[in-house]
């Protein structure tokens, strides 16, 4: 099928010949013929780089009406909002920020791109332009299998889904084990297909070579190590150099932040940026260097820019998000010959590579090591091979251990069919957050209606024979002992359901009912001292020591500075220091104070990420948080009728 063959405008049609596609993909031209452009519903599971976001842009480009590109992180949300501002004659806007603004001017758009939660907190605010919507694409929608995000975007699309039956939909996933479920969930035809535009194969290392799921092996010369070296470092720094060589690009995956430091450190003694070879040449990497430099100076930063010099670089959370994003650029345009990066990087944005090894196949939970998901594996090897630019991709696992490891390797991974995508609303604090929302945003006004709307979930459909009223039931008595909603007569039954004045204000403000019931205990408590003693460290403690927030550790060295700091302020906080119901998770939260404290008066980056041990990219994504959570505090002191103006002071300080 070719391009011209589709509905689009013409100008539509030229833009996508400039760019070199005459032609569909098989899953686009199954995708054309399931009706994507006639308004029909559609699953797509089908492998990376094989079109997934062609078929959405046929879907938004031919609906009637406004369209909504749902994405699970932000910085897809900037990559995707870029990548449909270049269609011409096409407005887009993008919604990532402030959870309690409706964003009005947003209707005005043909396409709107924004996080899962920032939708489900347009609903619950009523914004004007979710009620015009007349196609959404839900991108990695087997995110509904993830303990976070996932009640969140289940819960989202049912709620559109009652609000607009017409809808069309269209979700785009990995593959995975029952993509059927989810197309049958959403009264959509399913597109399912392993085909990819550059072949794939996959393999294991040990012992000095691959051996690939085609039959085919490559020999790997790998120096010889001593009893204290790290093999398994030394043969995937083996397998980079090869594919460089030979003219690729390589991603490598590991399980810490440290390890992708580390291992960067030691590719680039490799001297990788070579003049032979096309892009990352000493000159580009040494201006790219100067462009990381200019970002910022920490040193996380300095670390940074030092492999990149070598055509290497890190990817991990710690990593501010500008250097992250440059990181990003720098590798799609081959001015970086190497990423060493965590798993998050394999579900963000677009960083395809000629050669994947996957050095880590294990991660620490707290507890113990545990194998990584299928799922997870699967979509680092799916980004080997880039359409137009590589003739195959290999994504190679690397085996450090005996042969009974590596058939291990090879039957969990790579034979392997990835996990079932499972609902994760049942979770309490999921439900307690969503039952409350439906009702907040006057969507049900009754348990019935309630439970009307669980109907209609991912949740219920994999789990029919669920008692959904008596589950509401009982998180409707435990948002009513919260004083956030109201049953009416308190009699237990199906009552007529409002939220209270407090239940309305912890919705909007998008924070949890057990981080809203916590602000408003840490708000009375805070009322009730002395004026000299509510500073901003009480205002700081109070939302730090809440469940959105996200904590973070203390180190062995610190822990007693900490508790130093904690007896010297306990004055200013609302919590006693004997009193803490889990006093290391408070600790945490003192931190935490402390660090927005010293950011607040003037502190720098490379100060704070010195003296407390804690990643840039941290400090900024937590600042986004300690700001929203203010304006929180702020509004539930209002609802409770306590003058606490310095929630207020502090988040204008921030």
């Amino acid at each position: 099928m070719h391009v011209r063959d589709l509905p689009l405008p013409g100008r539509i049609l030229e833009h996508y010949e400039s760019q070199g596609i005459e032609t569909l993909y098989p899953p686009q031209v199954a995708a054309v013929e399931a009706g994507v452009t006639e308004g029909e519903r559609l699953v797509a599971a089908i492998p990376t780089a094989s079109g997934k976001t062609f078929i959405a842009e046929l879907a938004m480009l031919t609906a009637e009406g406004p369209a909504l590109y749902i994405v699970p992180l932000r910085a897809l949300a900037r990559e995707k909002y870029e990548t449909f501002a270049e269609l011409p004659g096409v407005s887009v806007g993008i919604s990532t920020g402030d959870f309690d603004s409706t964003d009005e001017d947003l209707a005005d758009n043909d396409i709107v791109v924004a996080t899962a939660e920032k939708v489900d907190s347009a609903i619950r605010t009523g914004a004007p332009w979710i009620e015009s919507l007349a196609c959404v694409v839900v991108d990695e929608v087997h995110l509904l299998g993830s303990d976070g995000r996932g009640p969140t975007l289940e819960v989202t699309l049912a709620t559109l889904q009652r609000r607009a039956p017409g809808l069309q939909i269209v979700a785009l996933s990995a593959t995975v084990d029952n993509p059927e479920d989810i197309a049958d969930w959403l009264d959509a035809d399913l597109v399912e297909t392993t085909w990819r535009p550059v072949s794939l194969r996959t393999g294991v290392y040990a012992d000095g070579s691959v051996t690939f799921d085609d039959d085919s092996a490559l020999g790997i010369d790998v120096e010889p190590t001593g009893p204290d070296d790290d093999d398994a470092t030394e043969a995937t720094a083996a397998l980079i150099a090869d594919a460089v060589a030979d003219g690729g690009q390589c991603l490598a995956f590991v399980r810490s932040r440290r390890e992708a430091e580390s291992l960067a450190t030691r590719l680039a003694d490799e001297s990788l940026a070579d003049d032979s070879l096309a892009g990352a040449s000493p000159n580009d990497c040494a201006e790219l260097a100067d462009e990381v430099s200019e970002i910022g100076a920490t040193e996380t930063g300095s670390r940074l820019a030092d492999v990149v010099e070598s055509g290497v670089a890190f990817h991990h959370a710690g990593v501010r998000s500008g250097h992250r994003a440059l990181v990003e650029s720098a590798f799609r345009e081959k001015r970086l010959k190497v990423i060493c990066a965590t798993p998050t990087l394999a579900a963000g944005v677009n960083v395809p590579a000629r050669r994947v090894v996957i050095r880590d196949l294990k991660r620490y939970t707290g507890e113990k090591m545990t194998w990584l998901p299928v799922l997870e594996v699967h979509q680092m090897c799916g980004r080997a091979g880039r359409p137009h630019l590589d003739p195959y991709g290999e994504a190679i696992l690397v085996n450090d251990g005996d042969e009974s490891d590596t058939e291990e390797l090879w039957e969990r991974y790579v034979t392997a069919e990835a996990e079932a995508v499972e609902s994760k609303l049942a979770a309490r604090d999921a439900l307690r957050t969503h039952v409350l929302s439906v009702v907040a945003s006057g969507f049900a006004d009754s348990r019935d209606g309630v439970v009307d709307l669980l109907d209609a979930t991912f949740f219920a459909h994999q789990s029919p024979d669920v008692n959904r009223a008596r589950l509401v039931d009982s998180v409707v008595e435990e948002l009513a002992e919260m004083e956030m909603l109201d049953d009416g007569d308190g009699n237990g039954r199906k009552d007529r359901l409002t939220a209270t004045e407090l239940g309305s204000a912890v919705s909007r403000q998008y924070v949890t009912p057990v981080t809203g019931a916590r602000l408003v205990e840490g708000v009375q408590t805070a009322a009730r001292m002395a004026d000299e003693n509510v500073t901003e460290l009480t205002a700081l403690e109070i939302i730090c020591d809440t469940p959105d927030m996200h904590g973070t550790y203390l180190g062995n060295r610190e822990r007693a500075a900490m508790y130093r700091f904690a007896s010297t302020h306990a004055a200013e906080f609302t919590t006693d220091l004997g009193a803490a119901e889990n006093f290391e998770e408070w600790l945490c939260a003192v931190k935490l104070a402390r660090i927005f404290a010293d950011w607040t008066a003037g502190e720098s980056v490379e100060a704070i990420v010195e003296n407390y041990r804690i990643g840039p990219g941290d400090l900024e994504a937590r600042l986004e948080r300690v700001e929203w959570l203010l304006g929180a505090a702020d509004a539930i002191a209002d609802v409770v009728n306590a003058d606490l103006p310095v929630f207020r002071e502090v988040r204008d300080r921030l």
